[in-house]
């Protein structure tokens, strides 16, 4: 193995910092593509193939740290979770095999195409209904609160069976769930979220105890079906993996629709070329994955010494891999800060990861993204930006979502 890598004060990497990161990261893919950075304590890995690599080799890179936050608990926030009874472990993504592997035959059994696709009719009534109510409003527009926010919410809601009225407060926890696990607050800060987070696992078991008294015909349903019919899975796994699906499951494709629009009104001959045809929109999405992804950064923990490109990374070593810059690595894109709807190789993006923790979900996020851009684009075709906005992304390790997209149209629209 080679010599250790030096460790850099001042590298231009600033791990929470998501306004424009890509100038960064193509120059530590060329400079120092892997990079220990004190202030996090992680090995920043930045190449497409590195990432790749250790993504696919799960037994000498554990996911078991992709959930745990990156500032620990205070201990004014241990309390309150303490005294709240909060257990919740991750769904999927911190497991690891083999019961990572048990949990995910399970969840797999469930969330199956029948159960998300009977869902496109009511995904298609909600975005005709959001792009309905802001042409009635009259421009501007914010398209991340008057069409983002709500439709994978009431998608997911509407998958565990949840009424629609709690979409505030998931929306609330959600974000609580994101500061407290991929944030930097203070002890203090950190307080109102522990309490929201106390809330928010208390729900996810009761989902699972008021399903296994009346089961409905819904994936919390199905879940407790496949318990009874000898599947293993614990009440505490089931709600565990609904305490991860209630945030995953809307919160990164409330960021998809807002940044697969964003990008694509930046492009604006693209998204008519979409509105004329519609059969290039799922290409389009995923080389608005590729371009703009809802996650930019995911994390791993070494479980013995090993080694990333030509580097030397130690027993217990945290690594983060940054996909945001694996998608614009210039050795496997053309070309990478060009968008281009016709791209050929756009689904080769590490977006939803690689290997076992392939995300379980991408084909339903897909889906709602295919939807909102065939309506908004045949209704609002002349939908357009509004010029020299500031786009706010919110700061965080893991996550670029932006938190307001101001757009305008014309006469005629």
């Amino acid at each position: 193995m080679s010599v250790d890598v030096a460790v850099h004060e001042h590298h231009g990497f600033e791990a929470f910092a998501m306004g424009d990161p890509f100038p960064v990261y193509e120059e530590l893919r060329r400079e120092e593509p892997v990079m220990f950075d004190e202030n996090i304590g992680y090995f920043v890995i930045t190449r497409y193939d590195d990432i790749k690599a250790v993504f696919a080799d799960w037994e000498h890179f554990s996911s078991e740290n992709a959930q745990a936050p990156i500032r620990p608990a205070g201990e004014p926030a241990k309390r309150v979770m303490a005294e709240g009874g909060f257990t919740a472990y991750s769904g999927l993504s911190a497991r690891v095999p083999p019961e990572h592997t048990r949990i995910r035959n399970v969840a797999t059994k469930a969330f199956t195409p029948r159960r998300y696709k009977v869902l496109e009719p009511l995904v298609r009534e909600n975005v005709d209904r959001l792009i309905d109510r802001m042409l009635a409003a009259g421009p501007p527009a914010d398209i991340v609160a008057g069409l983002a926010w709500d439709v994978p919410t009431i998608t997911i809601l509407t998958l565990l069976g949840v009424s629609t009225d709690m979409i505030p407060l998931v929306k609330e926890w959600a974000g609580s769930r994101a500061a407290m696990t991929w944030g930097d607050l203070t002890d203090e800060e950190q307080v109102p979220h522990a309490h929201n987070l106390v809330a928010y696992w208390n729900f996810c078991q009761k989902l699972v105890a008021d399903s296994k008294r009346d089961p409905q015909d819904d994936l919390v349903g199905d879940m407790v079906r496949l318990q009874a019919d000898g599947n293993e899975i614990s009440d505490h796994e089931i709600a565990s993996f609904l305490y991860s699906l209630l945030f995953a499951g809307h919160e990164t494709t409330t960021t998809l629709i807002s940044n697969a629009l964003r990008v694509l009104l930046g492009h604006p001959d693209q998204y008519r070329e979409l509105g004329a045809s519609p059969t290039a929109i799922p290409a389009a999405i995923d080389e608005v994955l590729r371009f703009s992804p809802s996650i930019v950064a995911w994390r791993r923990k070494a479980l013995a010494d090993s080694e990333i490109g030509g580097v030397t990374i130690p027993r217990g070593s945290n690594v983060l891999l940054v996909m945001g810059s694996a998608n614009r690595d210039e050795t496997v894109f053309d070309e990478p800060d060009l968008f281009d709807i016709a791209r050929k190789n756009a689904r080769s993006h590490l977006s939803f990861g690689f290997g076992i923790h392939y995300c379980l979900g991408n084909l339903l996020a897909k889906l709602q993204v295919k939807v909102v851009l065939e309506e908004i684009t045949a209704k609002i075709p002349g939908l357009r930006l509004i010029e020299d906005q500031q786009i706010v992304f919110g700061d965080n390790l893991s996550f670029r979502a932006p938190t307001a997209v101001a757009v305008t149209w014309g006469e005629g629209n």
